[in-house]
């Protein structure tokens, strides 16, 4: 089980000492362990939301949904999209953390539907009057495109599939810059990947569904976004990084960075 962020910060007593000499106490020592990081209430109770499928509750050990939301930013009112939501894990917890005013987006491209032939599995969830404010939007991944201005695109554990055979592959370069463009002014564009070792590149994301972090970051820097930061709530050092990400000894245990990308605030 990962550690979220969300754990109690250690404190450390000290003693007294009475035969201290006079003067001013000495400074006390920095807190050890992550600092606290306080996740708002709308993500909180999204995350806790006793309708959502047993079988994702299960899961939030190891994606730590409400520290990724907050990383993100997610307010309630954001419009969110959803890129590639596969069964909708993150969709139903975006839906319930912004809230009737806001609005989900899952962007499901054809190349998937057609390689699955069958519908994508989120148009349940659009059509379950509990999340009235999603929709699924069925499209090409080089025509990536919403409705209205975003406040953050997001993509966990699918980054990698872009560059694949069955995906196309897509021209990154254009995905990108379609993400740039669907984003409000200072957006956010959220990547979550499992890493693949340093210096690979594209080498393993076929083979071991891996990608090399820095070839991300070049990626989508080069369609404009700022990198604006990771959170490391995803990172695991006993990943040696070689073996598939479906290998029964590593999944869901995976070494997985959380980039976030920011649209700058002077663009259009």
């Amino acid at each position: 089980m990962r550690k979220p962020l969300l754990s109690l910060v250690a404190v450390l007593g000290l003693a007294a000492c009475a035969t201290a000499p006079m003067g001013p106490p000495p400074p006390p020592p920095p807190p050890s362990g992550p600092v606290a990081v306080a996740i708002p209430s709308n993500i909180a109770a999204a995350v806790s939301d006793p309708t959502r499928p047993a079988a994702d509750m299960v899961r939030d050990a190891d994606r730590l949904p409400g520290d990724i939301l907050t990383f993100a930013g997610v307010r309630t009112g954001s419009k969110v999209a959803d890129l590639i939501p596969g069964g909708g894990y993150f969709t139903r917890i975006f839906s319930k953390a912004v809230g009737p005013r806001g609005k989900v987006y899952a962007y499901v491209p054809d190349e998937l539907t057609k390689l699955a032939n069958r519908e994508p599995a989120v148009n349940a969830i659009a059509r379950d009057p509990a999340y009235r404010n999603v929709s699924v939007i069925l499209n090409t991944l080089p025509n990536f495109s919403t409705p209205e201005k975003l406040d953050l695109v997001f993509t966990a554990q699918n980054y990698h599939d872009m560059h694949n055979k069955f995906m196309g592959p897509a021209n990154l370069g254009a995905v990108n810059r379609a993400v740039f463009r669907s984003l409000k002014p200072g957006g956010v564009y959220l990547v979550i990947d499992h890493s693949a070792e340093p210096g690979s590149g594209l080498r393993d994301t076929e083979t071991l569904h891996r990608i090399d972090g820095a070839t991300v970051r070049s990626e989508v820097t080069a369609a404009g976004f700022i990198f604006e930061g990771e959170s490391r709530v995803l990172r695991d050092p006993a990943d040696r990084r070689a073996a598939s990400v479906f290998d029964p000894a590593i999944r869901g245990k995976t070494d997985q960075f959380v980039y976030k990308f920011r649209k700058p605030a002077s663009a259009r």
